[in-house]
């Protein structure tokens, strides 16, 4: 799915009068099947840009356009099929305590579904090899059964992450994915996101507090402070000295996440992750 962003601005429907916009007017374009990173410190609008690309936050100005439509233009029946073609995955997944995992992530597939064949998922999940799959992309295969609120915080997000493999979407918008997991499960969270994205030729954006992990794992790079755009580049130009200025008077941020190294610099030893996914 192609996005376009042109001047546009937004703002939180519960911000006071007054308050500076959560997104400035900003020109972002992503073609169809690009991964892309967003960074930037904290307050800087970056879940505000995702929620506006899933159309959870109207613009306040200017146009948002996916595949060259305007999504607040259609009629009610024609936005919510589009909204069934995004997948929006917030960092703490909204799953209900008692609910077994393999509902959980089969629950991706709810917008290809039918009111009667969703209400008999809930209680004769239909495809647990698919399920099984997903989760196994994510180590979490034995947990399959399990309930929910018997997974620790980076179990619940990883189960978050797998409902995006099976979900009829051709935009998957991910904010914050890594928060609770360790260094090596987040390689291999982000190692399956774009792996998958790219073989099926689904378009991502993700937000990232680990800048490290933004620039090992995704070909472009989006910054943006306090609303603004401050650069759009191949991860290859975004130097020390860019990300200083993105990350001012934020710079334990930006020291949380190793910034590129230099030439000279000998390359750490990093062990490979290596994904299995059908």
């Amino acid at each position: 799915m192609k996005l376009e962003l042109r001047a546009l601005s937004a703002r939180h429907p519960a911000a006071r009068p007054g308050a500076a916009p959560a997104l400035h007017p900003l020109d972002l374009e992503i073609a169809e099947g690009e991964q892309v990173a967003v960074i930037g410190a904290s307050g800087a609008g970056k879940t505000s840009l995702l929620q506006v690309m899933a159309l959870a936050m109207k613009p306040a100005a200017g146009a948002l356009r996916l595949d060259g439509h305007d999504p607040w233009a259609l009629p009610r029946r024609a936005l919510q099929r589009l909204r069934g073609r995004l997948f929006l995955a917030p960092q703490v997944p909204p799953l209900p305590p008692r609910q077994r995992v393999v509902t959980a992530v089969l629950a991706g597939r709810l917008p290809a579904m039918g009111f009667w064949a969703s209400l008999r998922s809930l209680f004769h999940p239909s495809d647990l090899p698919a399920a099984h799959d997903a989760l196994a992309c994510f180590d979490l295969a034995d947990k399959l059964f399990e309930r929910t609120d018997r997974l620790s915080g980076g179990e619940r997000q990883r189960v978050g992450l797998a409902r995006a493999l099976l979900a009829p979407a051709r935009l998957w918008l991910v904010d914050e994915p890594l928060s609770a997991l360790d260094p090596t499960r987040s390689r291999q969270a982000l190692e399956t996101l774009v792996q998958m994205a790219r073989q099926r030729g689904i378009t991502l954006v993700a937000t990232l507090h680990q800048v490290d992990m933004a620039l090992a794992h995704f070909p472009r790079i989006v910054g943006l402070r306090e609303g603004q755009l401050v650069f759009d580049l191949p991860t290859a130009e975004v130097t020390r000295e860019r990300l200083e200025r993105l990350y001012a008077q934020h710079e334990d941020e930006l020291d949380g996440g190793a910034a590129p190294r230099s030439p000279e610099a000998a390359p750490a030893a990093v062990l490979p992750v290596v994904v299995h996914c059908r």
